[in-house]
């Protein structure tokens, strides 16, 4: 999977507000968690840093694609608008 498909998935799934909870809640495991409540076999705190990784990326891509998103649409409404219409 290359970096741009992954970050077109991202940025469909995940937007700011996904992203935050999941750097909340990486940020929860890690931090406010004993590393070893379930034992020796999950690590939460490695759970929590992954977390918090993948959130810090969606939102790093939910900022820098959406100027892309807004745009895109705005083109498509002035070829419609431009269009005559079909008889």
């Amino acid at each position: 999977m290359t970096v741009a498909v992954l970050a077109v998935c991202l940025e469909v799934v995940m937007g700011v507000g996904v992203s935050i909870f999941f750097l909340t809640l990486g940020a929860i495991l890690r931090f406010a968690i004993e590393p070893d409540v379930f034992g020796k076999a999950v690590h939460m705190d490695v759970v929590g840093l992954i977390f918090m990784i993948v959130g810090g990326v969606g939102v790093v891509l939910s900022v820098v694609l959406a100027p892309r998103r807004g745009r895109t649409s705005e083109d498509r409404l002035m070829r419609r608008e431009n269009n005559p219409p079909e008889i």
